[in-house]
């Protein structure tokens, strides 16, 4: 009984936490090395004069073609940094693109991240089967995140939410809620 007890909370601290690299690591099917770590309770809006820019990056979108981060200029980004392997994954991507189809008329992108993934079909199959709309980048390697290092973007998942500037104005790692997601772009999307 003690046993099933402490499984049972095992696999609820893991859906209620994030995937990082590092030390502490269990093998997940991917061949990557993960632990589970706690997740930021709410992301809070960086106060402008103390936003720095965010780094420029390209790639290739799953589905193919090319991507530039020059795109997101001028609006306000949701960038997700994601893997099909992430439990916590599996429940913020669609509520992302709840959040996104809220949102993406007024001047808001998103962009997914996919990270360490060692077979594309496995993140094709995972954004087909969530219904997600926005675009993602195939980043098997981790090169985006690693542009962001000054960022906690090596935690999976992790959203980091730039303003109109390509400035980092919200950093989140762990799951994201809908409601604060909501607020800090409401925050975000009012500013001059």
């Amino acid at each position: 009984m003690r046993s099933r007890l402490a499984a049972a909370l095992g696999a609820t601290a893991l859906l209620a936490a994030g995937c990082s690299t590092g030390g502490d690591a269990v093998d997940v099917n991917n061949g990557g090395e993960f632990r589970f770590v706690a997740s930021t309770p709410a992301g809070e809006v960086i106060p402008e004069a103390e936003r720095k820019s965010a780094p420029e990056f390209s790639g290739t979108l799953l589905g193919g073609g090319d991507y530039d981060s020059a795109e997101l200029v001028g609006d306000v980004a949701v960038l997700n940094f994601w893997g099909s392997w992430c439990p916590p994954c599996r429940v913020e991507t669609p509520e992302f693109q709840e959040v996104y189809e809220e949102v993406r008329d007024d001047g808001v992108q998103f962009l997914g991240l996919n990270v360490k993934e060692t077979n594309q079909q496995f993140a094709d199959a995972f954004v087909e089967s969530k219904g997600i709309t926005f675009p993602s980048l195939y980043d098997p390697r981790g090169e985006v995140a690693l542009a962001f290092r000054d960022y906690p973007a090596d935690r999976i998942p992790s959203t980091i939410v730039l303003d109109r500037d390509s400035r980092v104005a919200a950093v989140y790692t762990g799951e994201v809620r809908q409601d604060d997601l909501r607020s800090v772009l409401a925050a975000l999307t009012e500013e001059a």
